[in-house]
């Protein structure tokens, strides 16, 4: 599927698909999450890459504390385990090195097996000592409720040579 810069028209559509995404959650018996960013949200982000046309998927990322961080990772549940958010996480570590940046940072659900350990399997590491801004971040999910849902976590991906 390709993976590409998502138009201006098509950051319209994402909050919907954030929110069947999350759908999955309410499934598993989880409270309703918050709601998802809005287009203007979106707009305002370092990057969103969409995956196919119209998107199956996307990847918000924005920059904390020098790094690449990928604020938000969503597939429609009739794309799920198709490869779609391999693809995207992929991409999106290939243009953060290609932008210079010495890492990618996330927050995301521990032990949710499309959590935690999906991005543990594309190399991310638990980050012990995050950021001021990554700490700031968390500071905004536990007043969002998350952490009341299931253990969060602070993953990264380094880049050796950057």
């Amino acid at each position: 599927m390709q993976i590409r810069e998502a138009t201006a028209a098509e950051l319209d559509t994402l909050p919907a698909l954030e929110s069947a995404a999350d759908s999955i959650f309410e499934d598993l018996g989880f409270p309703p999450l918050p709601p998802p960013g809005s287009a203007d949200d979106l707009a305002s982000a370092r990057l969103v890459l969409v995956a196919g046309t119209p998107p199956a998927g996307f990847a918000r990322v924005e920059v904390v504390d020098g790094n690449a961080h990928l604020e938000q990772l969503a597939v429609h549940p009739a794309h799920f385990r198709r490869g779609i958010g391999t693809q995207l996480v992929r991409a999106v570590l290939d243009w953060a090195r290609a932008e210079g940046f010495g890492a990618v940072t996330l927050c995301t659900f521990a032990d949710i097996p499309w959590n935690g350990p999906f991005y543990r399997k594309l190399g991310f590491t638990d980050l012990p000592e995050p950021t001021a801004g990554l700490l700031a971040l968390r500071a905004h999910e536990r007043a969002l409720g998350l952490d009341a849902l299931a253990p969060r976590t602070v993953l990264h991906h380094p880049f050796p040579d950057a």
